[in-house]
This record gives C-alpha cells, structure tokens and sequence, in this order.
C-alpha cells in the first residue's frame, strides 16, 4: 500500500511569465500584443512608420494556440 508521500504527482504547467507580460486574450479569445520596433532605436523610421506602429495589433491564428497554452495558469 502507497502512502501519501509515495504518491507521484506530475509536474504543474506553469504560466509563462514573459508571455504574461507581453500578451493579452480578448473575449473573443483572439491574442493582443505591441508592435516591434517601438521601444528603442526609432528615430531611424519615418514618421510614418512610428505612427503605424502605435497601438496593439492581433497575433496570427498559427502563434495564438501556443500563446493562449503558454498563458495556462497551473492548476
């Protein structure tokens, strides 16, 4: 008989800090994230450039599925 510090438990999935940080699920449950090229090194872009790169765009449907898993809280 096993006792209850026997037990083998699998391993948690844990949430991916760094994905955390950078992405967000909508309600649809389509994925947010910043565009690149904003945070530094900018004034080698037009004004154009800068100014489209403002504001937050949608991740493809290839990268949501790993994004949306990787923000899986452990249970």
């Amino acid at each position: 008989m096993l006792t209850q510090t026997e037990i083998i438990v699998m391993p948690k999935q844990k949430t991916h800090k760094g994905i955390k940080k950078r992405f967000r699920v909508t309600a649809s449950g389509k994925v947010k994230h910043r565009h690149s090229g904003t945070s530094h090194l900018a004034y080698r872009l037009t004004k154009k450039q800068r100014r489209q790169l403002r504001g937050t765009t949608v991740a493809s449907d290839a990268e949501t599925a790993k994004i949306v898993e990787a923000l899986r809280p452990a249970r």
